[in-house]
């Protein structure tokens, strides 16, 4: 839902709990293509290895989306999150900190990365 995604990112529990299931949420809609592609394109997938793939998904999904709306914060005068600080260790923080788009691109980069990690773990998997 809408109101999950836009507070995916606040601090406490209420942006965990709205994280997890902004989440829940991506990863049935990716488990239903999952499986209406292998049904559609005849697959055969190996159902293992495409739960971990969802796993992977998710779980990064979920580490990645805790920084939203904080990528703007600055880790040496408050409590941020671990991709946050990751970026600032990186380099990016200058970055970070100038370009209101900075944070929104590290967040699709670190996305697609991840997506094409779990693809790449479900694929290992091969047909049945």
């Amino acid at each position: 839902m809408d109101r999950d995604a836009v507070a995916k990112g606040l601090h406490g529990a209420e942006g965990r709990i709205a994280c997890l299931r902004h989440v829940a949420s991506y990863t049935a809609t990716q488990a239903l293509a999952l499986a209406a592609a292998d049904r559609g394109l005849g697959l055969r997938l190996n159902w293992r290895w495409a739960a971990a793939g969802l796993l992977v998904s998710a779980a990064t999904h979920y580490a990645a989306d805790r920084s939203g709306g904080r990528w703007a914060e600055d880790p040496e005068k408050q409590s941020t999150t671990r991709m946050v600080r990751a970026a600032h260790r990186a380099g990016k923080g200058g970055w970070l900190m100038r370009d209101p788009q900075a944070g929104y691109r590290i967040d699709q980069a670190l996305h697609k990365g991840c997506i094409a990690i779990a693809a790449g773990v479900v694929a290992a998997g091969g047909g049945r």
